[in-house]
C-alpha cells in the first residue's frame, strides 16, 4: 500500500474526486448475504476512502450515496439505508472533527425522513468550521433535477431584474447549482463495471476524467483508490486546447 502512495505525485492530485459507489447488492448476492450486509460493507469502504483522501491531501470528496431513482427500491431496503446513514453520521462525527472534515449534502433533502434530516443538519453544523477537506454525500439526488432547479432560480432572478440574459453565462449558471461553493470534479470513479453516469453531476462532469473499475464498492478499499489516482496522473487534461498550447502555457507560467 505504501508503495502505491510513494508512486503518487502529491502535487498533482485531483482537487475534487467524485465517486459513484456501485455494487453493494451484487457483492451481497455473490456471497448469499442480505443486501443490507452489502450496504454495511459499503459503508466501511466509505470510511476507508474518506480517511485515505484526507491523509493524502484531496480537498473535496463527493460520494453518490442515494439517487432520486433509489426511492423506487423496496421500502424495507430504503428504511435500512436511512438507518445506516444515521448510524454512519453519528459514528464518524468524532473523526470528522479530529481531522478537520466539513460535511455537506447535495440533493432534495426535504424528501429524506425527518430524523435523517435532523442528523444531517446537526453534522453539518458541527463540522461547518472544518477546513481540511469537504466530504459531500449526494442524497435523493438527480442531476437533471438539479439543472432544472438551477434554471428555475435563474429565471426568477431574470424576472426580478437582478439578472440579465447577457449575464447568464455558464460560470454564472454554475452558481445556481448545489455545488456552487466548490470546484467541479477532476476525477470521477465508478465501481462495479458499469459505464454510465446515472444522472450524477451532469453539468459538473463536463471536463472530468472518468475512471471505471470492475471492483464492487464493498471491495473498493485503499489500494483500488490509489490505483485510480495513479491512472488520473497519467492523463493529459487539455480542456479543448492542443498539447502545444498547454505546453506554451506551462512555459509561460514557469517564467513568473
Amino acid at each position: 500500500m505504501s508503495e502505491l502512495i510513494q508512486q503518487l505525485e502529491l502535487g498533482r492530485l485531483p482537487q475534487h474526486v467524485a465517486i459513484i459507489m456501485d455494487g453493494n447488492g451484487r457483492w451481497a448476492r455473490q456471497r448469499g448475504l442480505s443486501r443490507l450486509r452489502g450496504h454495511q460493507q459499503g459503508a466501511e469502504s466509505v470510511r476507508v476512502i474518506v480517511r485515505t483522501a484526507r491523509e493524502i491531501g484531496i480537498r473535496y470528496l463527493t460520494l453518490y450515496a442515494f439517487s432520486e431513482e433509489n426511492w423506487q427500491r423496496p421500502r424495507s431496503e430504503v428504511q435500512a439505508l436511512m438507518s445506516l446513514l444515521k448510524h454512519y453520521l453519528r459514528q464518524e462525527l468524532p473523526e470528522m472533527q479530529e481531522n478537520g472534515i466539513a460535511f455537506q449534502v447535495i440533493g432534495n433533502i426535504s424528501q429524506l425522513p425527518l430524523g435523517v434530516q435532523k442528523e444531517i443538519a446537526a453534522t453539518m453544523a458541527a463540522t461547518a468550521a472544518n477546513q481540511q477537506m469537504t466530504l459531500t454525500l449526494a442524497l435523493s439526488y438527480g442531476g437533471r433535477s438539479e439543472i432544472v432547479q438551477a434554471a428555475q432560480s435563474a429565471l426568477k432572478d431574470l424576472e426580478s431584474g437582478s439578472l440579465t440574459i447577457a449575464e447568464l453565462t455558464p460560470e454564472r449558471f454554475s452558481t445556481y447549482l448545489y455545488t456552487d461553493s466548490y470546484p467541479d470534479p477532476d476525477l470521477l470513479i465508478r465501481t462495479s463495471g458499469e459505464f454510465r453516469l446515472s444522472n450524477f453531476l451532469l453539468w459538473q462532469l463536463a471536463y472530468t476524467e472518468l475512471y471505471f473499475t470492475e471492483t464492487l464498492w464493498p471491495d473498493f478499499r485503499q489500494s483500488a483508490f490509489l490505483q485510480a489516482l495513479l491512472s488520473y496522473q497519467q492523463r493529459d487534461r487539455r480542456f479543448g486546447l492542443t498539447q502545444e498550447q498547454i505546453e506554451a502555457q506551462t512555459v509561460s507560467a514557469s517564467r513568473y
